[in-house]
């Protein structure tokens, strides 16, 4: 158990991470999203060993995200007939991903991947127009988007509604609030399977006291920003600053793990 001595000297340690994953929460959170990608950009400029960033992204995605998806249940956001496929083939393969034994390099080369995938599915998702819902779905084909989408979050350490909002906004799978209780949804399932997933791996380490201190901090975060008014700042211009920096920071892994 962390003494609250320790909890302090590793708050004032890491202070500059605590900001971001703070601002980070509270931008997510006001969106609907977990912030999994933006942690691991985070992380992936730290000296913390790579093997951790999976664990502590997953984890600070479970505490955003649980607030945000009990909100939606209880406003009578989710439909359970067209979620569960998405989620039936999602959540074992999280599992599978955080499972599997990869590579620190290939581990940076998939992290830089998804980052730039995830910046451009941001960007792309502020000029998509809401249209109305088709009411004729295929459950084969939302399984397979849940599970290529659960593999690559399990093995990358994200809960996957950034790449998961996106496509169901562009394929008219339901209005926006749905998709966003939809997102959130599955980035919590996704988030705890890829975690189990990572747990039976024997490489399984993250520090707790630092690990703690960031989960703590993306929780009061959260609740700033799932009350935020967007009144205040615009939502779309938020994405488009946070894109444009996680773009960056992917450019930068690949680039100095490929080259």
């Amino acid at each position: 158990m962390i003494e609250f001595s320790e909890f302090l000297n590793v708050f004032f340690d890491q202070w500059e991470l605590v900001i971001l994953f703070f601002l980070v929460a509270i931008l997510y959170a006001s969106v609907g999203f977990g912030g999994g990608s933006s942690y691991l950009a985070i992380l992936a400029l730290t000296s913390l060993g790579f093997i951790q960033f999976r664990a502590i992204s997953l984890l600070c995605n479970i505490v955003v995200v649980s607030g945000g998806t009990y909100v939606y249940f209880k406003n009578g956001y989710f439909n359970w007939k067209k979620i569960m496929p998405l989620a039936f083939l999602s959540v074992p393969f999280a599992f599978l991903g955080g499972y599997v034994k990869i590579s620190k390099a290939f581990f940076f080369v998939l992290l830089g991947v998804t980052l730039l995938i995830a910046a451009l599915l941001m960007l792309i998702s502020n000029y998509i127009k809401s249209r109305p819902a088709q009411e004729e779905k295929s459950i084969l084909k939302d399984g397979f988007i849940g599970g290529v989408i659960g593999f690559i979050s399990g093995m990358v350490g994200v809960g996957g509604g950034v790449f998961l909002a996106p496509i169901l906004h562009l394929t008219q799978w339901d209005t926006p609030k749905r998709i966003a209780a939809t997102a959130s949804f599955f980035i919590l399932v996704n988030s705890i399977a890829g975690l189990i997933g990572q747990y039976q791996n024997p490489n399984f380490y993250f520090e707790p006291n630092i690990t703690l201190v960031l989960m703590l901090t993306v929780f009061f975060g959260g609740q700033i920003g799932s009350r935020l008014s967007a009144t205040k700042i615009s939502p779309i211009v938020l994405k488009r600053i946070t894109a444009v920096l996680i773009a960056f920071v992917g450019l930068r892994i690949l680039i100095e793990h490929l080259f």
